[in-house]
């Protein structure tokens, strides 16, 4: 089963203009318990959207929930956070604009990644655990409607039709050892998929955006895949970093651009005077498939992009982090609280953790109201992994133990080896998750909370 995002009119995902609350009617028809996760927004803490906590219950299939609060402005995204539906394409994107945004002379384009497989993907953990290697997995889409707005969950969609996916049905996906680490010595890829996803299209039939000749575009980009770290390419295109995970940076010239799951990056594109097609490609870390988007002037010729890059992409890295500046940085403060916090699991046995532990036996990182946090992430893992804070925006402040004052993020990358520095203002009482957001690594054990103390609820 494959299940979607929708709303009444049939546009996926929500998009908000200034002003307006975030109030949706949540509408389960999808078959089957669920519940959305309002990624990197900073709702009350009993509408965040997951389970785990126990401060949210599951919406029933059939059963309606509402939502409404103040939303952030920028570039998120929705998912289910139940079990796995979220590998099984239960996503869309988030977008809530500022005044300066429709001000702009840019025509806004938003591209949700995502990683298919036609395999159930609790097959696929299954294999993942009892293997201790990658499997091949054929899975299936979903839906949501909206009240102020309505959005309903669709499941049992058809499955994506084989033809469209072409060449990139022919099995893209990284050839692994049995032990599960990659031919190249570097364990990058858990899973082999069968096709990558723009928008839900593969470059057997890409979405071709039309655009103006010398215009300019804001290229809002979500990796929503499950656990697939993509490299953008801009091709002939000169780019400009102007926001990550909905915050604003100081602009950063690009032509490719590393996105870990769940990340999101904001990049303004000027099309050339003379026009023609640009493709936007994002390609597997590790590994050759790719799939994308294509730009093009009125009247230019698409031409037909190969599914594979002719060489394999390097690691996902930090060369972008290290580069970025908030535009919006925490006040300058020395940390009240700082915890050292050990990302930890293997591939043989399938499990993961936090400081040794899984979510079952979890030791909550506890903060007080009002006080600065920071955490010291230190990867002891041969895997990168994708941290992600529910509640909270922190602020990047050093890399491998270079200070610096970094970007605003919802979600950081953690390399083999390893460690970040990260700082938040503990301004939001609650029971947060934090985990990585490698699907079938969070579904392993890699998930604890921040709890606050004193917060009532949930226990």
């Amino acid at each position: 089963m494959v299940f979607g995002i929708r709303q009444d009119s049939g546009a996926v995902g929500i998009a908000l203009d200034p002003g307006q609350r975030f109030a949706v009617d949540l509408r389960n028809r999808a078959g089957v318990p669920t519940i959305i996760h309002w990624h990197g927004q900073i709702p009350p803490v009993r509408q965040d959207g997951v389970t785990q906590t126990g401060l949210e219950t599951l919406i029933p299939a059939g059963a309606d929930q509402a939502y409404d609060y103040v939303p952030r402005p920028g570039t998120y995204w929705m998912h289910s956070h139940h079990g796995l539906q979220e590998q099984q394409l239960m996503a869309a994107p988030l977008v809530v604009r500022t005044r300066a945004d429709l001000r702009a002379d840019a025509q806004e384009v938003t591209v949700l990644l995502q990683d298919f497989t036609f395999r159930d993907p609790q097959e696929i953990l299954a294999g993942l655990r009892h293997a201790g290697m990658a499997m091949r997995a054929p899975a299936a889409p979903g839906g949501s409607r909206m009240a102020g707005m309505a959005t309903t969950l669709e499941g049992g969609r058809a499955m994506p039709d084989a033809a469209k996916f072409g060449a990139a049905m022919s099995g893209s996906g990284m050839r692994m050892r049995s032990d599960g680490s990659a031919a190249g010595g570097m364990d990058l890829n858990d899973v082999a998929y069968d096709a990558f996803l723009a928008n839900d299209r593969t470059l057997a039939d890409p979405e071709v955006v039309r655009t103006e000749r010398g215009g300019q575009v804001r290229l809002r980009l979500i990796n929503g895949a499950a656990a697939t770290a993509f490299w953008i390419d801009l091709g002939a295109l000169d780019g400009t970093v102007v926001a990550v995970d909905g915050d604003p940076v100081h602009p950063v010239a690009v032509r490719r651009v590393p996105i870990a799951e769940a990340q999101r990056v904001d990049v303004l594109l000027r099309i050339p005077a003379g026009g023609g097609a640009f493709p936007v490609l994002a390609q597997r870390e590790g590994d050759r498939p790719r799939t994308g988007i294509v730009l093009a002037t009125p009247g230019a010729t698409v031409r037909k992009l190969l599914p594979d890059a002719q060489t394999a992409a390097g690691p996902v890295d930090l060369s972008l982090e290290r580069r970025l500046r908030a535009r919006f940085p925490l006040a300058p403060r020395r940390p009240d609280l700082v915890y050292r916090v050990a990302l930890t699991g293997q591939m043989m046995p399938f499990i993961w953790g936090i400081d040794g532990r899984t979510w079952s036996d979890r030791l909550p990182l506890e903060v007080a109201q009002g006080k600065r946090v920071a955490f010291d992430l230190v990867n002891r893992t041969a895997m990168a992994h994708p941290m992600h804070l529910h509640g909270h925006h922190f602020q990047v402040q050093a890399l491998n133990g270079v200070r610096f004052s970094g970007a605003m993020r919802d979600t950081v990358l953690v390399p083999i080896g390893g460690t970040v520095r990260i700082a938040f203002d503990a301004d939001s009482p609650g029971r947060w998750l934090f985990h990585c957001h490698n699907l079938y690594h969070m579904a392993s054990g890699m998930m604890t909370e921040v709890a606050y103390a004193g917060f009532k609820g949930g226990y």
